[in-house]
């Protein structure tokens, strides 16, 4: 068989054991990287050093914090302190929390953000007697959302304004605007689509307001611990361009800190990291490298610039709508690191200058950015959420999270798209 035609039809198996959950997602996709590897479309080497160790490391040292400080009692006192600032009312707490979770990802970053958010989450579902589900749907496209604003919010924005010379200041200007609008219109959604399914009984909210949250606090020993290696933590990613240190380092050091200073067991530690998100994510890199190293992603590059000509508006278009789409279905990180040279390509070829005012580095961003909210495999986060939920006993389904999915990715692509074109494009 073809070398192109072998790769195409093992990721194409793979992704529809994925959706279709037959087999384990997580299995489904270490068999695809796997047979990327054994069939000989990619060679060992090149597939291992696609495993993008950054995004790993940093999912397991957060995962870690993460769990210290919720044997700390702290997510159960801030859910019920949100709680009451929404006079128990769910759907406001709803809101409050994917607001919250919006602004949390525009400055550590989206996986960073719902790690955090999720236990405080669960928790609060179940004083509230509600379904936790459409909270943790909200809540990780929120994060993908507040993502898209700023240059650490979401790990394809470092790699494109590395590329680009974009800096942290210059992504504010041009790209927040535009993620308030979308946040705006998403919690507007929010509040009148999942209205009538949350609504607790007067009991129940009364009996929330009733909660003295300081008694939740079980663990002050090690809040005194972990609250303020987690805040140093989370300080050091804001700055992690000046000190040098990538995200991920940053999380391991912040981890083995805590569990230094914490006395906490490593045995322990180690076994609430959510090794099924890991390894999803290590045989997802690996497909997607086979089909770079056959050349089907670079091709598909270069048919978006033979098709876009020499308009700018079309390039921008055609920049825009496949990363939405395509995405998605790839993971944000592995498809911005193949097209980024793409759009370099293509910005020379167009003679439209590299840096921020290059609409197609803007198109680029938002449409993984914003893509990455149609599927459950579209974002590290999305991963995450789903994984937890899971293990929390509420499935979210491929199909369940797509139906949601769909509506707000393709309202925020559309407003992307006219956001391009005034700002960019028309004058």
């Amino acid at each position: 068989m073809d070398e192109r035609a072998l790769a195409l039809a093992i990721f194409a198996l793979a992704y529809l054991a994925i959706v279709t959950e037959i087999i384990p997602k997580t299995a489904a996709a270490l068999l695809g990287g796997l047979a990327m590897v054994v069939l000989g479309v990619v060679d060992q080497e090149h597939a291992f050093e696609a495993i993008d160790l950054d995004v790993i490391f940093l999912l397991a040292g957060m995962m870690i914090i993460a769990h210290e400080l919720g044997r700390t009692g702290v997510f159960q006192w801030l859910a019920v302190r949100t709680a009451k600032l929404a006079r128990g009312d769910p759907t406001l707490v709803l809101v409050l929390l994917c607001l919250i979770t919006a602004v949390g990802s525009a400055f550590l970053d989206n996986v960073t953000t719902v790690v955090l958010m999720v236990p405080l989450t669960l928790f609060l579902a179940r004083i509230l007697s509600v379904e936790p589900v459409p909270f943790l749907i909200a809540e990780v496209m929120a994060s993908n959302i507040g993502g898209v604003s700023t240059l650490v919010g979401d790990p394809p924005n470092v790699v494109i304004g590395s590329a680009a010379d974009i800096d942290f200041l210059e992504f504010i200007v041009h790209a927040t605007p535009l993620a308030v609008a979308v946040l705006a219109l998403f919690l507007v959604a929010v509040y009148l689509l999942f209205r009538p399914r949350l609504r607790a009984s007067n009991p129940v909210r009364e009996s929330v307001l009733e909660i003295d949250e300081r008694e939740l606090v079980t663990n002050p020993r090690l809040l005194r611990v972990a609250g303020p290696v987690a805040l140093g933590t989370i300080v050091a990613f804001l700055f992690h361009g000046a000190l040098g240190l990538e995200p991920a380092t940053i999380a391991l050091a912040g981890a083995a800190l805590l569990i230094v200073l914490g006395r906490v067991s490593i045995e322990e530690a180690l076994r609430e990291v959510e090794w099924n998100t890991l390894f999803f994510f290590v045989g997802l890199f690996m497909m997607v490298q086979g089909l770079a190293e056959v050349g089907l992603l670079s091709d598909l590059g270069q048919a978006l610039s033979d098709v876009s000509g020499d308009s700018v508006g079309l390039a921008a278009m055609l920049v825009l709508w496949p990363a939405v789409l395509l995405s998605s279905v790839l993971n944000q990180i592995p498809y911005t690191t193949v097209m980024v040279p793409v759009v370099g390509e293509m910005s020379r070829t167009l003679g439209v200058g590299e840096g921020a005012q290059n609409p197609l580095w803007w198109a680029l961003a938002f449409g993984v950015g914003f893509g990455a909210n149609l599927t459950t495999v579209g974002a590290a986060a999305n991963v995450y959420v789903v994984n937890v939920a899971a293990r929390a006993g509420h499935r979210i389904g491929f199909l369940t999270f797509l139906r949601y999915g769909t509506l707000v990715t393709l309202t925020a692509a559309g407003l992307s798209s006219l956001y391009l074109w005034l700002r960019y494009l028309a004058f």
